[in-house]
């Protein structure tokens, strides 16, 4: 018996690296897998079915119950067909797990619109399409007096948390993604739906080009950096057991598991009236001091 028995699962982005790593991790706890994958390059560019179809090929293989499915998570009549997908071929969905992503590396000086409209549009918008029609279902659920034990797993990222040279687009679009899991958690929890994201720090196609010092622990005697090291904590986060885990964003790393502690007020001073502008600096700089200090931004001396 595993933790996920009959639960369905739709992962996006699940050809590879750590969308491929969860699907063979909730396949090995008994859950009903949609790999969705379009097969695009690292810049999402391209299409190609074969990597989805192995990944389920190597879950049946094992025994366990998966299908692939192609659709584009940013269309939105193509996202609802990934749902409806896993509907027809397991008869109920239990999580989705946002996976899918690109990068557009570039400083900001030199940054373009298509770029940025490339990234937002993968990242915020394929986000946005899959869940709300997984959110559609469970909410029909509900009102059919079918109480959902429903989960979204969202993927932010440290660059999201805290920030990516070269990453401005990226950096702002998985910022946008945990601001979106804490509404997502807060407005989803009366119909049976948590919400939960990830900041995981794995080998893949995306770190091993912004990272490749740090991901290079193969050879060690722990694999710090292999994927599948972030698939117990997203599996359990799919499982029944979680059920009273919302709004929490997790760094998943190796064998560490963090909660991310998020926004909180600071340091203030209150003087009850209108400042000058020319007080606001000595305020300023007492408050600065007075702060806990923040992480640097990726990349930064």
């Amino acid at each position: 018996m595993g933790i996920c028995d009959n639960r369905t699962v739709i992962i996006t982005g699940a050809a590879g690296g750590l969308g491929r790593a969860y699907a063979l991790a909730f396949a090995a706890e008994g859950a009903n897998v949609v790999v969705n994958d379009i097969g695009t390059s690292l810049g999402g560019e391209g299409r190609d079915t074969s990597a989805a179809d192995g990944v389920v090929a190597q879950i049946v293989a094992a025994g366990g119950k998966a299908i692939a499915n192609y659709e584009d998570i940013t269309d939105w009549d193509a996202a609802k067909r990934i749902v409806d997908a896993a509907l027809d071929a397991f008869g109920d969905l239990h999580v989705v797990v946002n996976n899918a992503g690109i990068v557009r590396d570039r400083m900001f000086v030199s940054a373009t619109l298509e770029e940025w409209d490339a990234t937002m549009h993968v990242h915020l918008r394929g986000h946005f399409c899959i869940a709300r029609h997984a959110v559609n279902y469970w909410r029909a659920k509900q009102k059919d007096g079918r109480d959902p034990d429903a989960r979204i797993i969202n993927t932010s990222s440290g660059a999201g948390l805290q920030g990516s040279i070269a990453q401005a687009a990226y950096s702002t679009a998985k910022g946008g993604i945990a601001a979106l899991t804490l509404v997502q958690a807060a407005e989803l929890g009366r119909y049976g739906i948590t919400a939960n994201a990830l900041a995981p720090s794995a080998r893949t196609r995306m770190t091993e080009q912004a990272f490749a010092d740090k991901m290079a622990t193969q050879a060690a005697a722990f694999d710090a950096m292999d994927p599948a090291n972030v698939a117990p904590t997203v599996v359990w986060l799919g499982s029944a057991h979680s059920a009273h885990v919302t709004g929490c964003v997790f760094e998943l790393e190796g064998g560490k598991i963090m909660l991310e502690d998020g926004w909180r007020e600071g340091p203030s001073v209150d003087q009850q009236a209108r400042w000058e502008p020319a007080q606001v600096g000595d305020v300023v700089d007492r408050l600065l001091d007075q702060r806990v200090a923040p992480r640097k931004v990726w990349g930064t001396a």
